[in-house]
């Protein structure tokens, strides 16, 4: 390209801008005056990206200018630079807007915009931590004082989960500790929302698993402990993992030493050995791990039988205790999803009712078409809808393991292909926001898709007492990142705000080989509003929850240091977590800020120039060529 060509197009691209920004004046006069210039650039940044960039890019590099690479944060500045570098006075109708942002004052605005969220930058590094808090946080004080010391800056307490009770102790943990500790904290109550979920399941085959206690060496130290009754017990008897039920006259013949033989659902062998009487049946033990269910058959086996028994008799067990119920699905396999309210459907003679699982809230039923596909457990199982009713949708099972994959009940469902219209604020959260809004410091919204979503969560705070509370938009459903840019405009008409990418449900909902490039986008979207970010899902799950991180793992962390916040999920290893990310994140800033690599003094240089005298490369000696 010439030089005037490539004016020419840079001048088209900031007319663009100007012109979006016209078209969608009215939506931008409606933000809060702190976000004033922040949605203006957004909105030139939504112009810039409507062009295919790419070969004017590489022009510019190769005349040693900016390739308009890092200009979420200053779009206009960035144009207007370029062409002055081109030799070029900036264009009449660029020059009547308002003064565009330099790179130093779109950093500023996401640095005040980010401590206004979630309070000041911590020692040492630039992102905050953010920490789910576990029910632990209520019980032990001294708990949310070693995670504070790990390093944690914000806690998370989610509202799905546990009462008011519950979560007022850990707001009074939690403020105790910081004044003890000398820190800020910051609290962000997450409103539940209408949380898609498996309910109980209905006239399936019913399984239970057990599994003995292990040492890291796979020897058992401790046998799984198996209740059999003729009528199940109100409470299970303490150290039982599993309970079965059988007839009566069966569980009768049964006496401490016979053992019971069986093959498991995956056809494995398997015994329990009767060691006990219990109150209302047999305690069984057994040193292998394994899975049944009501069509597994039990046979007693008497080493020194009697002519009455003649050695051995079969059983099915007719029930399993609480708990234990879930759907073993291949793919292939047929299921139902069911309305909790609706009765039980009897199936044509000589067929067994396909087994069914119930659906929460049920009115998601009514939405479902078919061919619509429907994932279930953090995208773990796929099904498509085969046939749906308002109360009743039939699945198949698409995608599972070769060996199956379980299905219990309050499992997650994402529904990428469903038109839900379902509110985001149930009549829970409504009644729940008076009790935020005196113990919280924000609050984060779920299951966001449009921006009149946003407007519910603005109007109800409004009308609860102050709408001044700082809020959190979850991006989790694939309709919500289609929408996000007008999301974010809604959401900054509130004073406070940021933007929490939950990359468990998008990677679902919008596909796992896509997750990379929506969370990038997310990032640059987010960065050109100038509005902090929370990095969700899975950060060092492993190392949270075994003690020992994962390579791919350790990667993501590093790659989190680009976003304001990192959140953390609860686990037994969780200030082991805290700590190692605190580290990484100190380490990666020197290195990344955003998109921009710094180039830091780095010693890997030194060494080279220190030691590459004394270890010269020498050239390999010429092998001879090998007689045959």
């Amino acid at each position: 390209m010439t030089r005037r060509n490539l004016i020419k197009k840079l001048v088209e691209i900031g007319d663009a801008a100007i012109a979006l920004e016209e078209k969608f004046r009215v939506l931008l006069e409606k933000v809060h005056p702190d976000y004033q210039a922040s949605a203006r650039n957004l909105v030139h940044y939504l112009a810039l990206r409507r062009f295919d960039l790419r070969r004017l890019q590489g022009e510019l590099a190769d005349r040693g200018l900016s390739s308009l690479g890092r200009a979420e944060g200053c779009v206009l500045f960035s144009l207007q630079a370029v062409l002055h570098a081109l030799g070029e006075e900036v264009p009449p109708q660029l020059a009547k807007v308002h003064p565009p942002l330099t790179r130093q004052e779109g950093a500023e605005l996401l640095q005040a915009h980010t401590a206004s969220l979630l309070g000041p930058k911590p020692a040492g590094r630039n992102s905050t931590i953010m920490v789910t808090m576990p029910s632990e946080a209520a019980q032990d004080p001294e708990f949310t004082r070693r995670i504070l010391r790990a390093g944690m800056d914000i806690a998370r307490i989610n509202c799905t989960h546990d009462s008011e009770a519950v979560w007022l102790q850990m707001v009074e943990n939690l403020r105790r500790a910081a004044r003890k500790e000398s820190r800020p904290i910051r609290i962000i109550l997450d409103l539940a929302g209408p949380k898609l979920r498996t309910g109980a399941i209905r006239n399936g085959p019913r399984f239970t698993t057990w599994k003995p206690v292990a040492d890291r060496f796979g020897r058992v130290i401790e046998p799984a402990r198996i209740g059999l009754f003729a009528v199940l017990p109100g409470r299970m008897p303490e150290g039982v993992c599993a309970a079965l039920l059988f007839p009566e006259d069966w569980v009768r013949q049964l006496t401490p030493g016979k053992e019971i033989l069986f093959f498991d659902i995956r056809g494995k062998p398997r015994s329990l050995r009767i060691v006990d009487r219990l109150e209302a049946g047999l305690l069984a033990e057994s040193r292998q791990g394994a899975t049944v269910s009501e069509e597994t058959a039990f046979v007693s086996f008497d080493p020194t039988p009697s002519l009455e028994h003649l050695g051995q008799r079969a059983a099915f067990a007719q029930g399993m205790g609480d708990g234990s119920s879930f759907l073993l699905l291949h793919r292939g396999s047929r299921f139902r999803l069911v309305s909790p309210d609706s009765k039980g459907r009897v199936a044509p003679m000589g067929k067994r009712a396909l087994p069914a699982i119930e659906v929460e809230p049920a009115e998601v039923l009514r939405f479902l078409h078919v061919g619509q596909n429907v994932w279930f457990d953090d995208g773990r199982i796929a099904g498509s809808v085969c046939s749906a009713t308002p109360k009743e949708v039939v699945i198949e099972t698409t995608r599972a393991r070769l060996r199956g994959e379980k299905l219990r009940p309050n499992r997650g469902i994402n529904l990428p292909e469903t038109d839900l219209d379902l509110p985001p604020l149930s009549p829970k959260d409504r009644a729940l926001l008076p009790w935020i809004i005196e113990h919280g410091d924000g609050i984060g919204l779920s299951f966001v898709r449009t921006p009149s979503d946003v407007v519910m969560l603005q109007e109800a705070l409004r009308g609860a007492g102050d709408e001044r509370l700082p809020i959190i938009v979850k991006i989790e459903t694939r309709k919500a990142f289609e929408a996000l840019p007008t999301i974010l405009l809604t959401a900054m008409r509130s004073p406070s705000v940021g933007v929490m990418i939950a990359r468990g449900d998008l990677a679902v909902e919008c596909g796992y080989e896509r997750l990379a490039e929506v969370q990038e986008e997310i990032l640059w979207v987010a960065e050109a509003a100038h509005l902090p970010v929370i990095w969700a899902t899975q950060v060092l799950e492993t190392l949270a929850t075994t003690g020992f991180p994962s390579r791919a793992e350790v990667t993501d962390a590093a790659m989190a240091e680009r976003s304001e916040c990192v959140m953390l999920n609860k686990g037994p290893h969780l200030e082991e977590a805290l700590r190692f990310l605190d580290d990484v994140l100190g380490r990666m800033e020197a290195h990344q800020t955003k998109k921009r690599s710094m180039l830091r003094h780095l010693h890997l240089a030194d060494l080279f120039e220190e030691g590459g005298a004394r270890h010269p490369v020498r050239p390999t000696a010429r092998r001879k060529p090998r007689r045959s």
